[in-house]
């Protein structure tokens, strides 16, 4: 078993490897910049070092964080999600110092981050891709050809993307004329390459992803499926887990996909298959090989600590778990709490947060790394915390997340939670009927009220003054 392992991330997601760690008697490492001095994942790691004041240089600098987990006598790195967790670089330098990458071998992470690589895997193991290019594209004459060949909708993607960038959608040649120039300078600027390709437009599909778990002996499960439907611009708000749209047999069917595509590229540790559903229609879009922000729902009704697995399996030991002893019960919402504006166009909304109180009760689960007094940096996500709730039905579940989100009491600065509220009394999504469009369909849904009760109102101002006079 792992002795000792370096968190090279921050946030929840560090807060969560530092709990996992804990259980299972392995001494954890964070790491900071200066602006997460009194980051939380600081204070609850067995250790702590200093990665200097830029905000971001020190969690992007693979060779100083290998070093430092050589120095510091550990045995391992968690990479967490976002950051240097699928930059197969990174995981080359740990198994070249001899320190265990917790994650896929860095041959896999880069087959399946160059995403035309990724499609040529899939399409030789027999999993259904998209229409599209069977490479990069060379040159915008090129993309136009093929355009006009598969139909439009387009979509031309960075190669190298991932996180919802480098992305747009063309629906005409003029469309495809303006974004392919853009889609080139944002793929250079945001990941270091300028090549793309491209696929035919699934219009208003469901997005399905399926967790997947494999160790160094060959075993590989599936934790069944997280519906990532809700999404603003390729970026999720609402997961659920299992999804209510799918039957038995559709579940079995993209379950067992996403295992043989696993096996195909000789995955181990924890991963996820994305697919994209259209009727009956399966198209596979990418392979994450990460732990997911959204791990925790699949945690909700499977029982599984995937993040418990992670540390099993980077230490060699085989899974847990056999296929026919994973079941699922009830359903399971994740909310991202963002810092943003949903009135604004959801402009960033940083800042101190004045008071925080976390909801509770049966089923309910808080991800987080914020606390009342903590400042919210503007350098890095705007997510703030994971709010998860678990229930048998899905009446339950929807009813749950209502009353958990009301529960919650965050000021200083805005959140996305009274969006959510909107969305989870739209009939629509009561029924369980919803696409990737939901979010772009439904502007009404914006229009929510901010008026706050009046004990909120006296409960902000005695923050505010407790504040200002050092209590």
């Amino acid at each position: 078993m792992l002795k000792k392992v370096l968190i090279a991330n921050r946030g929840e997601i560090a807060v969560r490897i530092v709990r996992a760690c804990a259980e299972m008697g392995i001494r954890s490492v964070a790491i900071y910049t200066e602006p997460d001095r009194y980051g939380l994942h600081v204070k609850r790691a067995d250790e702590s070092y200093s990665l200097g004041d830029d905000p971001l240089a020190g969690y992007l600098d693979p060779a100083r964080i290998v070093n430092l987990a050589v120095e510091t006598g550990c045995d391992a790195i968690h990479p967490g999600y976002g950051f240097l967790s699928e930059n197969a670089n990174f995981a080359r330098l740990c198994e070249q110092k001899g320190v265990a990458f917790i994650g896929p071998k860095s041959s896999v992470i880069h087959g399946m981050g160059d995403k035309t690589q990724a499609r040529d895997s899939m399409r030789a193991a027999g999993i259904p891709i998209t229409p599209g290019s069977e490479g990069n594209l060379d040159s915008l004459e090129e993309a136009l050809k093929l355009a006009n060949d598969i139909g439009y909708p387009v979509m031309l993607k960075a190669t190298s993307g991932g996180g919802g960038r480098g992305i747009r959608r063309c629906d005409t040649p003029q469309e495809l004329k303006v974004q392919y120039p853009r889609v080139i300078s944002e793929a250079t600027k945001a990941f270091g390459s300028a090549e793309v390709f491209m696929e035919k437009c699934i219009v208003n599909p469901r997005h399905i992803e399926v967790q997947i778990l494999a160790d160094s002996q060959g075993n590989a499960i599936h934790l069944f499926e997280r519906d990532c439907s809700i999404q603003r611009r390729n970026q999720k708000l609402i997961e659920i887990a299992p999804s209510p749209q799918l039957t038995p047999e559709q579940r079995q069917y993209i379950g067992d996909l996403a295992v043989r595509a696993a096996k195909a590229v000789g995955y181990e540790n924890a991963g996820t298959v994305e697919f994209l559903l259209s009727g009956n229609e399966v198209h596979f879009m990418e392979m994450n090989t990460r732990v997911q922000v959204e791990h925790t729902i699949t945690e909700a009704i499977t029982g599984v600590d995937i993040v418990r697995e992670q540390l099993r399996i980077a230490s060699g030991l085989p899974l847990s778990y056999r296929q026919e002893d994973i079941q699922y019960r009830g359903y399971a919402l994740q909310f991202r709490i963002n810092a943003e504006d949903p009135k604004n166009d959801f402009l960033p909304s940083f800042g101190r947060i004045t008071h925080y109180y976390a909801p509770g009760g049966p089923g309910v689960r808080v991800d987080t790394a914020i606390y009342t007094g903590y400042e919210i940096p503007p350098y890095y996500d705007s997510m703030c915390l994971k709010l998860v709730v678990w229930a048998l039905t899905w009446d339950e579940v929807i009813a749950r997340g209502k009353r958990a989100l009301d529960d919650m009491r965050l000021h200083g600065i805005k959140t996305t939670a009274n969006y959510y509220q909107q969305i989870l009394e739209h009939p629509d999504f009561r029924k369980g009927i919803f696409n990737t469009s939901f979010v772009p369909d439904h502007p009404e849904l914006l229009n929510y009220s901010t008026k706050r009760h009046p004990s909120e109102i006296a409960l902000a101002l005695a923050a505010t003054i407790a504040a200002h006079a050092g209590w």
